[in-house]
C-alpha cells in the first residue's frame, strides 16, 4: 500500500485545497469537541443535583421523624399530667 501523498507537507496541502480541507476539518471537530465537553458537564451537574435532592429528602425524613418522637413524647407527658 502506497500513500497519497509524497511527503507531510504535501499531505497538509492537499493538492492546493488544504485550507478549505482543514478549515471542514476544523469546523466538524471543535462543535463535536464542544458536545462532548457540554455532555460532560451536563452530565457532573445532574449528579451532584441528584445527590443534594437526596440529601435533602433524607433531612426531610429525618426531621419528621424527630417531630413524630417529640409530639409522641410531648403527649405522653400531657396525658401522665391529667
Amino acid at each position: 500500500m502506497t500513500w497519497a501523498f509524497s511527503s507531510w507537507q504535501d499531505f497538509f496541502a492537499m493538492g492546493g485545497y488544504g485550507f478549505y480541507v482543514w478549515i471542514a476539518v476544523a469546523a466538524t471537530l471543535l462543535p463535536l469537541a464542544g458536545l462532548v465537553l457540554h455532555t460532560m458537564i451536563q452530565r457532573r451537574q445532574l449528579l451532584a443535583e441528584v445527590r443534594r435532592r437526596g440529601a435533602r429528602e433524607q433531612r426531610i425524613a429525618q426531621a419528621r421523624k424527630r417531630e413524630e418522637t417529640t409530639s409522641e413524647r410531648y403527649k405522653s407527658e400531657q396525658q401522665g399530667e391529667n
